[in-house]
Parts: structure tokens; sequence; C-alpha cells
């Protein structure tokens, strides 16, 4: 993002031509090599006590083969919604083939595929354990009496042009032990089947001893895995199903339909974890949390995240991930549509149904534009494509904080242009019904043209090239008083003292000491615990922005603070050293004119004036 002056929203919009496509990446060459045709395909899996005591899982597949000729078997290389090579392949061991009681000969033809090959016409059964010992959403983990299986770690699949093949999974565990996942169930006992291998794959499971209980909301049965026993229940428990009562009606309301017959999610708390992150499926998601996020609406955000993914990713995505390949990355410019927008919406969904005020929507909107402030600046379109290699400059996943804020000037923007007819949801609406039905993905040709469609013919050109595929700092205040709410950025000459704290209950306690500043001057040391500065009490605020703001500007030569320092209290005197200092601010203009308030309602309720 450039720092040069920005237009208008008028002038913005004044342009007569659509944005040119994205620097959407070239898809990889197809590669011909195939496996000989293997049908009938059956995958096994056994997790019961003695498995989860050794960490793994034992995997089998059978298929029939018609002679011969080589079978490949690949495993996945990433899992879709974690856009990051992920080398699955690399947690199988003690791999056998056999057919009718032999030993097959068997070798690798890539890292991660192996080559098996038949003595004849008949039926084929290949084995392995997969090690289930990482824990992060998108992976396959043990515990004693548990354990979470994503199916796209260890459900290899013939190497070949096409995966719109049929198969079964059929669990074995230990008897008292549960079992939950989207699969559709078949007549036999705890034996799934699937129509594609996309779809298979897409079906994550839990088995063994977890809590669950289960729902019926807007029409359809949702039910809630989690993972320690007694570990999320109670109030916290309730407060998330009051939560999903109002989220998925609001989100379903974008779209006008819900895409899965029943809907799973799956969480496990483990204390180790320092905060938490999920991953979307097609009807259902898995999610790793701290405990400290229960009760939190923070926890019902994350989880109306991975819910709309249900339909944008899942379903509507972009062309260059459609279908999906499972052997290479598949980057997009894109992505910042797929999980920003996704980030928007859910704020959106829990304001809409209730789970948060308008003032908490707007405080996350605020820290979603914090993060842009704090980062390198950065085109959502280079984020979106380079997060498969995880730069270090900061921007990695700034297509999620960017991308929504992105999504809040569009909704803005094309309100304001089509007199608050139309919205945001038309756009999504509308590629979901001509792309997503007609088995295809959108491009970004598609996008904006929806996009300009919604705001009445307006081309949105000079807002794609400045703010999209450039660099230009957000025109967050001209775009955002459209709506009734008003950012400004304040920078003023504030007092600092130089020193690095850690708080507590008792008060800050000093960690790190500048040299030279004034706290140094002052005589001030490493553990002193800070309790009063200027006459502000910091006990808790550690931001000290409290003390910044009545010292701003300030003519006094000297700045007095309190300590606690060996049992004692002690009053340091420091010399006042002035700074340039930058606030920012965002909140609702109580004076906002009747249009601005029409569209901001508009925004909070899910409605337009049409």
């Amino acid at each position: 993002m450039g720092r040069r002056p920005f237009a208008s929203a008028a002038a913005i919009l004044l342009a007569c031509t659509l944005p040119t496509a994205g620097r959407a990446a070239t898809p990889p060459a197809p590669d011909t090599s195939a496996s000989a045709p293997i049908g009938n395909i059956r995958y096994e899996l056994t997790f019961d006590s003695a498995a989860a005591a050794s960490r793994i899982v034992r995997v089998a597949m059978t298929f029939d083969v018609a002679g011969p000729e080589p079978v490949l078997l690949s495993f996945p290389a990433w899992a879709p919604g974690k856009y990051a090579i992920l080398n699955f392949a690399r947690r199988v061991q003690r791999f056998s083939a056999g057919q009718d009681g032999r030993n097959l000969t068997w070798d690798k033809w890539s890292y991660d595929t192996w080559r098996v090959r038949p003595d004849h016409r008949g039926t084929v059964r290949v084995a392995f354990d997969y090690a289930a010992d990482t824990l992060h959403d998108a992976s396959t983990w043990a515990r004693p009496d548990f354990g979470v299986i994503n199916c796209t770690n260890l459900l290899p699949y013939p190497k070949g042009p096409s995966l719109d093949y049929a198969a079964t999974v059929t669990v074995r565990t230990e008897p008292g032990w549960r079992v939950a996942t989207g699969m559709h169930a078949t007549a036999a006992p705890l034996t799934y089947r699937e129509a594609n291998y996309h779809d298979l794959v897409d079906m994550p499971l839990f088995i063994g001893r977890f809590d669950l209980d289960s729902n019926q909301i807007a029409g359809e049965w949702t039910r809630l895995a989690s993972y320690p026993v007694g570990r999320f229940t109670g109030a916290p428990r309730e407060r998330l199903w009051h939560d999903l009562e109002g989220t998925i009606p609001a989100e379903r309301r974008v779209f006008g339909v819900t895409p899965w017959d029943d809907y799973t999610v799956f969480m496990i708390f483990e204390d180790s974890v320092p905060g938490g992150s999920a991953l979307e499926h097609q009807s259902s998601n898995v999610g790793i949390y701290t405990p400290q996020i229960i009760g939190t609406p923070s926890l019902t955000n994350v989880v109306a995240h991975e819910m709309f993914h249900a339909w944008n990713v899942k379903r509507l995505r972009p062309a260059e991930m459609v279908p999906y390949r499972y052997d290479v990355a598949q980057p997009t410019t894109l992505l910042w549509v797929s999980e920003g927008f996704t980030s928007y919406y859910a704020d959106l969904a829990q304001v809409r149904g209730g789970g948060i005020d308008s003032a908490a929507f707007l405080q996350d909107a605020y820290g979603r534009i914090q993060t842009i402030l704090n980062s390198p600046p950065a085109s959502i379109e280079d984020a979106s494509l380079s997060t498969w290699i995880q730069p270090t400059d900061g921007t990695a996943y700034l297509y999620y904080d960017k991308g929504a804020v992105v999504g809040l000037l569009l909704d803005v923007l094309i309100r304001d242009r089509s007199d608050n007819r139309a919205s945001l949801d038309d756009v999504m609406r509308g590629l979901y019904r001509d792309t997503y039905l007609h088995g295809r993905g959108f491009t970004n040709e598609e996008f904006w043209a929806a996009v300009s469609r919604a705001a009445g013919g307006a081309s949105f050109a000079d807002f794609y090239r400045r703010y999209v595929d450039g660099r230009d700092t957000l025109p967050l205040d001209s775009m955002l008083s459209l709506a009734g709410m008003h950012f400004a950025v304040r920078t003023y000459r504030a007092p600092i003292i130089g020193i690095a704290t850690s708080g507590d209950s008792a008060g800050l306690t000093v960690t790190t000491v500048v040299p030279g500043s004034a706290y140094a001057e002052a005589g001030g040391q490493i553990g002193d615990t800070v309790l009063l500065v200027g006459g502000v009490d910091v006990r808790k605020d550690a931001s000290f922005e409290g003390f910044r703001l009545q010292w701003t500007d300030s003519d006094k030569p000297t700045l007095p603070i309190m300590i606690h320092r060996g049992g004692q209290e002690l009053m340091l005197t420091a010399p006042v050293r002035l700074v340039p200092w930058t606030t920012t601010e965002l909140r609702y203009d109580a004076a906002a004119a009747s249009r601005a308030a029409r569209i901001r309602s508009g925004i909070l309720r899910g409605t337009t004036d049409r």
C-alpha cells in the first residue's frame, strides 16, 4: 500500500471499466502417469486402545484389479483449507501389500506414491500404520482414550486423472468408544460410504471418549463433539449452542440454502495450545483450542468462520482450486475473498444473530484495521499467493484481516451506489448460483462483474488497482463515513519512559529497561513493579494509554513514577521526553445522515431497502 493521497469514494466509482484478471497462478502441468484402474475400493481404520497407546492408526485398503499392471497409490500433500504443503506420506510406517495371502512386490514410485505390483486379476490388500503424533487442525492425533483422524492424511488414492470413485470406510475400535463423523452411514456397523474421493477425505472422525450432543438449528441437525470429556460443559457449552442458534440462520440467509444434511463441530481443548485454530470441511470443522477460550465470543467467532466456509471455499471457490488436486499446491490470488470475506461474515453472523452487539462488531473491525496498520504495506493478491511459502515479512496471513476490511468497504460501496438496495450478500449469493451450482469456480473477472452488477453498474477498476492488486492505504474514513462510521488518526507528542513490562494483579513488573532512557536515568531497575506513572494508575493498563493521554504535549520537566521494590514503595523522578505518537479510533457517527444510517443498519441487520 502506497502512502499517496487517496481519491474519494465517488471518484473511485466513476471509471467505466471492470478490473482485469488477477495474476492467478498458472495451474501445474498435469502428470500423465497413472495407476492401473482399480475398483471396489474399501478402507478400514483401526483405532483401539492398543493403537492409541502406540499413537498410530492402523489402515488397510482393499481393491480389485483386472490384471498384473502396477497400481500407483498416492497420499495427499496438503489438506484443502490449510494452504501449505504438509507431505502427509512422511508419517506412513510399515507399509505392506498382499494378494491371496501372499506378499506382493512394491516400491516407491515417488516420495508420496507407492507402486504395488499385483500378481494377477483379483483383490489386493495394502496395509500400513499412520503416526498419530501431531496436534493441529489438519493432522491426525492420538491420546490413550481418543483420536482425531483427518482423512486427507491417511487415505491413499489411485494416481490418475479422476477421483470420482465411490468407496467405503469401516472403523474398528474399542467397545464403548464413540465414533463421530460427517460420513454417510451404511447398514453395516461403523461403515460409511461416499460417492467420490473429494467427499471421502473431507470427513474427519473423532474416535474414543468425548462429549457429544446435538440440536436442530434452522431445520438441520448440528452436533457438538468435544474432547476431553468434561472439559467443555455447563454454561459455556450452552452459550455456544445459544450463539449457534443465531449465527447459523444468519449465515444461511446470505446464500438462501443450507448445504449440509447435518453438521458437526469437532473441538479439542488442550492446555499446551497457545491460542486456537480450526479447519473447515463441507459438513464439519475441527478446532484445536486453549481452554482459556471457553465461554468467550472468540470461540463462537472461530466456529462461525469455519461454518461459513461450508458455503465460501468448500463449495464457492476460485477457479484455480476446482477441482482440488492433492499432489501439488493450488495457489490463487483470491484467498482474500475465500478467507477474508469469511472472517467478515463470521463477525456479521455474530451481530446479526444476536451473539454480540454492534459495539463488539465495531471493536472486531477496529482490531482488523490495527493488524493492517501494523503490517508492511502489501497487496492482498500478493498475500493470497505467497501464503503457500509462509513469508517471514509479516504478510503471510494478511489476506484474512485485510480481506475482511476490504469486504466491509465493498459492502459499504455497493450499498451506497445502489441506495442500499443491494449488498455484498447479493454478490456472494449470485456467485454461488452462477458458478458453484454449475460445477465450476469463479474467476477474478466474474467476481468483479458481480460486484459491479450489485452496485448498479459502477466500476471498481480503480479500487481493484489501488487496494487489492496495489498497496495504497485503504481510504477508511471516507468510505466508512458512507455507513455512518468514523475512523480517525491522531498524531501528538507523548512521553515515553523506556521500559517493557509484564502484568499481574499486583502491578506491572519491569522486564526490560532501555539504556539511556528516562526510566534508566531515574534509577529504575528490572524487577521493579510500576504502580503510578505521572499520577496515573497503570496497574491494570499495560498499554500506558491513560498515562500518555494525560501527559500529551506536556510542558512539565519531570515525571513522578511510583514503584514497588524490595518490599517498599519508592518514588522515582524521570525527565519528560516527548516523542511523536499516533492513535486511531473507530466509532459510530451519532450524527450520521439518514442515508448513511440506513446503510449501517442494513450491514448490521443483513437487510436492504428493496
